[in-house]
């Protein structure tokens, strides 16, 4: 039921400038009513008619959240003095206002819009003032018509007033002609909300302007998918069926958008490739900073030898051949990459390579793309290594694209650094590597260490692989398991994998365990016997620290479904721990979270004794998991406490920044390593369930892998290489630039 209130607004509580959320106080006959809603343009003193319901908040108790109101002209000469005292109108204060009311009585409002130059007649308004004052009454009366205009069309007040934001008296004609025009011009404006308003405007599905802004939105989608580009004949089929029109109408306004430049196609072996223009360049522009960076550097072979010979000595470091030739690789070229599989070695090498570059009084930065894989580099290192954003200095907030970020690092202020090592590889997409290679000083020296056989990155691109494959640069690739890491049948086993050898199910191992399990119920209940009882004193570790990892976020052993049962059982509810629910999450004290976007001004501190802080910083990172200290009702805040004793305060606004995480999927979970990980795996979509996640999700663990579930789905993800297709082209980029390394 929507229910209807009327009166004016006594006073405002809260307004959020960006997104028009406010909280006031309207008065309806003597009666207080606390309203919410977002509207950019409502102000003190106005009179209106709002549609809504009531809500009753927890802390705040009852609220009127308004879906649409109208702005009412005032009825009486009370009112008026009201509206034009409220602080509406700049330079109008309450005695001004009376004096205004005293002298055009019950015209008052009439004078204020259709004859502004009256207002000079009252005693302390200027002819400039009273144009001042009609300006400011001008631009509010054409707010309202514009959001009353909207509403029509069924547009929400926040979006309402983002779009009057973005074309003022503009709106109308871009409405009406190319409402698929805010998709490229207003953050949250999708294709899909364009579209929905244009075929309530009555814009027909053939339209040029939706057929155009169709393929750009099946560009952008495919982005979301890892792709940089689509063939052709695929961006014709998605967007045909996205429109519900014939592909052959397609052909023409893809030409368009060329001649425009907002597509690029480009011709290549296995047919026409289109891409968004932005991320042409960005591989085009990354394919050449690549070559660039290829150079040779002018240094005696056997003073390098003599020197790492040296260097082992002095540190105790003991390299292979395969290794030695990897810091020579690196001494000896601006790019060098060292790829290799769990246990052989790839952490050592960084260490020598380290040391050497130290020797050589060499300037030298480390970084990986995630705070949890930063913070592994530096444990295994000594060195202080940062994520690549951190590197950057990135400027503003990180939106859910790295598309659009500015860093402070690039190629007007370059880093410092002679070496940069970048670890993890695999997760960096195009967007990334391009923000990188920008911001490499002329002369400095890029190694690129990752596994190749990992999930590739979740923004587009194949990177590491396409650099690999081009054959433009020197690679190591290590492949001896040493003997420390051969006794451990994890690395053994994901060795065995990554080759698609079926690996022994038969619980023989110490710390590689398979417990069949054929329904989800059942493996539910495994899960939890091993996480409270089998695994912690098997481990030595704390039911918290070891990690469930799940190939999906749906479906009955998927994140959403698995969260909330292994809250139920690790964290169960009870009368001292405080909750808060937010969306469908419930959030309890104690529970274990994880941030699941980069936030590089949230702050944290490191707390002393009697919880006064002992250091401060900023930054929380996408992966970073930790403990629900505190849920604080009444101050409107949760305390999350991460790794390294960091606290952090997220109001409850900022609770989208965070979900549970008992359970989290394996592509979450790259870059990171837990103590123990219980992968449970019953069935899933083919192209999902492959051998590259399953490798992937084996070697996040140190001490103990728990498989759970049915031993063929097992045995089928290892015999299936098929992995999700990704349209890159960096190598092929690259090749066109310059001769293969050899």
């Amino acid at each position: 039921m929507t229910d209807t209130v009327s009166g004016y607004v006594d006073h405002i509580i809260f307004r959020n400038e960006e997104n028009g959320y406010t909280v006031f106080v309207l008065n309806e006959e003597g009666t207080e009513i606390t309203c919410v809603g977002a509207f950019q343009y409502i102000g003190q003193g106005e009179t209106i008619e709002a549609q809504g319901h009531y809500t009753e908040h927890a802390v705040y108790g009852q609220q009127f959240h308004i879906e649409s109101f109208q702005t009412k002209i005032p009825e009486d000469t009370a009112a008026m003095e009201r509206y034009l005292g409220s602080g509406a109108i700049k330079g109008v204060g309450a005695a001004l206002a009376a004096r205004i009311v005293k002298h055009f009585g019950e015209d008052t409002i009439r004078v204020v819009e259709e004859e502004p130059e009256r207002l000079a007649e009252v005693k302390g308004i200027s002819e400039r003032k009273a144009q001042e004052i009609a300006v400011q009454m001008e631009e509010k009366a054409d707010m309202r018509k514009a959001m009353i205009f909207l509403q029509k069309y069924g547009i929400s007040l926040n979006l309402g007033a983002k779009i009057y934001q973005q074309y003022g008296q503009k709106l109308y004609q871009t409405l009406r002609e190319n409402p698929y025009q805010m998709a490229e011009d207003i953050p949250g404006v999708g294709f899909k909300a364009a579209d929905e308003i244009a075929e309530k405007i009555g814009i027909r599905k053939d339209s040029a302007y939706r057929i155009k802004s169709g393929l750009l939105y099946t560009l952008l989608l495919a982005t979301g998918q890892g792709h940089v580009y689509l063939p052709r004949q695929e961006l014709y089929r998605q967007t045909a069926a996205l429109l519900q029109v014939d592909e052959e109408a397609l052909e023409k306004h893809l030409m368009d958008l060329a001649i425009e430049r907002k597509a690029v196609l480009k011709e290549m072996a296995a047919g026409t490739a289109v891409y968004g223009s932005q991320l042409y360049y960005l591989e085009l522009n990354a394919a050449r900073m690549l070559t660039e960076l290829n150079v040779q550097i002018s240094q005696d072979r056997k003073r390098i030898c003599r020197r790492i010979q040296a260097m082992e000595k002095e540190t105790g470091i003991r390299l292979d051949e395969r290794q030695r030739e990897a810091v020579r690789q690196a001494a000896l070229h601006g790019l060098f990459v060292l790829t290799g599989g769990p246990g052989t070695g790839k952490t050592t090498t960084i260490n020598a390579m380290i040391r050497y570059f130290e020797s050589e009084d060499l300037c030298i930065q480390l970084a990986a793309p995630t705070g949890r894989a930063a913070n592994r580099m530096t444990e295994a290192t000594g060195w202080e290594a940062q994520t690549i954003h951190r590197l950057l200095e990135l400027s503003g907030d990180l939106e859910e694209s790295s598309a659009g970020v500015r860093f402070e690092r690039n190629e007007q202020n370059p880093l410092e650094a002679d070496v940069v090592i970048i670890d993890e590889m695999s997760m960096v997409d195009i967007y990334l590597v391009h923000a990188l290679l920008s911001a490499l000083r002329v002369g400095a020296r890029l190694i690129l260490v990752g596994d190749v056989d990992q999930l590739p990155s979740v923004g587009p691109g194949n990177v590491l692989r396409d650099i690999i494959a081009s054959g433009a640069f020197p690679v190591v690739e290590l492949t001896h398991i040493f003997r420390q890491a051969g006794a451990s049948d994890i690395v053994v086993n994901a060795h065995k994998i990554n080759r698609g050898e079926q690996v022994e199910l038969g619980n023989k191992s110490r710390d590689f365990f398979f417990l069949e399990r054929q329904e989800a119920i059942l493996v539910l209940r495994v899960v939890i016997a091993l996480i409270q009882e089998k695994l912690p004193k098997y481990i030595q570790a704390d039911p918290m620290e070891i990690q469930v990892l799940t190939p999906m976020r749906k479906g009955a052993l998927g994140v959403e479904q698995l969260n909330p049962f292994l809250q139920k059982y690790l964290n169960p509810a009870d009368p001292s721990k405080k909750e808060k629910e937010y969306g469908n999450t419930l959030f309890r004290q104690g529970d274990k979270v994880m941030q699941v976007k980069n936030n590089y001004q949230l702050e944290w501190e490191i707390r002393g004794k009697y919880g006064i802080a002992a250091e401060k910083g900023a930054g929380v990172y996408n992966g970073d998991i930790g403990r629900v200290r505190e849920i604080n009702e009444f101050a409107g805040f949760m305390t999350v406490e991460f790794d390294q004793g960091k606290f952090v305060d997220y109001t409850f606004k900022q609770l989208d920044e965070l979900e549970l995480a008992y359970a989290v999927t394996i592509h979450k979970s790259q870059g990171s390593e837990y103590p123990a990980v219980v992968i449970p795996l019953l069935t899933g979509p083919q192209m999902l369930m492959n051998r590259n996640l399953l490798y992937t999700a084996v070697t996040r663990a140190r001490k103990c892998v728990t498989l759970v579930g049915s031993a063929q789905t097992v045995r089928q993800m290892i015999e299936n290489k098929r992995e999700a297709g990704r349209y890159s082209a960096l190598d092929i980029r690259i090749q066109e630039l310059g001769e293969s390394f050899s």
